[in-house]
């Protein structure tokens, strides 16, 4: 009689989108850092630019040339991707992912809402999306000035953009509303682990 093997079980994969200043990447980063239990990784995503610093390809991101991106997006490679200005891509490689999954990491997407959406329609049921939605659009100004990092322009934008994104919360598996920060970490902790231990 052959041994068995047991399957490895794939990682989960689960999304986060919302407007700039939502808090999105603080509640993410907790997640990470309190609860390693839940073995999540980010997405290495792809990018056109040049690495910075100490970054390293495969770690940080997948480096790659504009003309080696533009050959991925023709040949259908990326979940999403965003040309964020002339020759500067950024994108999600499907066999990235899966490479992720293969090793049971719970793979993390912080991602704008479009690149959310299109990523939880290719994955369905295997991805869970949530949206981390702020109190108001007021609220949101009160971050986005309180920073100090934006000018006036870039606020105004940020907020007109925010709106347009908000239309986009129904999409999303669950809407979690961060008027109180320990609350929405606490309450997309609950979803997050309990779609995990889903069988």
């Amino acid at each position: 009689m052959g041994i068995t093997k047991t399957k490895k079980p794939k990682g989960k994969l689960i999304i986060f989108s919302a407007p700039s200043g939502s808090g999105k990447s603080t509640i993410i980063n907790w997640l990470m850092q309190e609860h390693p239990e839940l073995n999540l990784c980010f997405s290495v995503s792809c990018t056109s630019r040049p690495p910075r610093g100490t970054e390293q390809n495969g770690v940080e991101y997948i480096f790659v040339t504009p003309e080696e991106f533009r050959q991925r997006i023709e040949n259908g490679e990326f979940l999403e991707y965003e040309e964020v200005y002339q020759d500067r891509f950024y994108g999600t490689l499907k066999k990235q992912v899966e490479n992720q999954a293969r090793k049971g990491q719970n793979v993390v997407f912080d991602v704008d809402v479009k690149g959310g959406c299109n990523i939880k329609k290719y994955y369905g049921d295997r991805a869970l999306s949530i949206f981390i939605q702020p109190p108001s659009i007021d609220e949101l100004r009160k971050r986005l000035e309180g920073r100090g990092t934006d000018t006036p322009e870039v606020i105004a934008d940020r907020l007109a953009k925010a709106s347009y994104e908000l239309t986009f919360a129904d999409q999303f598996d669950h809407i979690v509303l961060n008027d109180h920060l320990a609350t929405a970490e606490e309450k997309t902790y609950a979803l997050v682990r309990d779609f995990i231990e889903q069988q």
